[in-house]
């Protein structure tokens, strides 16, 4: 019934940005925690940066800390994240995901979350 839609990817030389969008339709889905995780060809989904929503206290993988910024707008139900300093390493497809489930988010562990997108590509070229 709840429905993600992620939007926004493309292809951009190294040291560029991207912003992702994420919408969430319907009024029946209230999340507790929404995210971002990222798959590579071959690779397993890799979480990037989560958010609660009610707080909007973030939190990011390692590898993305200081380039990516993960914020919310509740009244519009649209997730962001904001991609500064592209590197190679992050070409993946991007995936928005959201969990109505209160307790701690863990950023890296995609069983925690029940919705999900189809997924934006994001390619970075060197």
């Amino acid at each position: 019934q709840a429905q993600l839609a992620e939007s926004g990817g493309g292809s951009v030389q190294a040291g560029g940005s991207l912003r992702l969008s994420c919408v969430a339709y319907g009024n029946t889905l209230r999340t507790y925690c929404m995210a971002w995780f990222r798959q590579a060809p071959g690779k397993e989904r890799e979480g990037v940066a989560v958010i609660y929503t009610d707080t909007g206290s973030p939190a990011y993988a390692a590898s993305v800390q200081g380039r990516f910024t993960i914020s919310r707008d509740n009244a519009k139900k649209t997730l962001y994240l904001q991609m500064n300093s592209l590197k190679p390493e992050d070409t993946a497809d991007y995936y928005c995901a959201a969990t109505t489930v209160v307790g701690n988010c863990p950023v890296t562990r995609a069983s925690r979350y029940a919705y999900w997108g189809h997924g934006t590509q994001v390619t970075v070229s060197s």
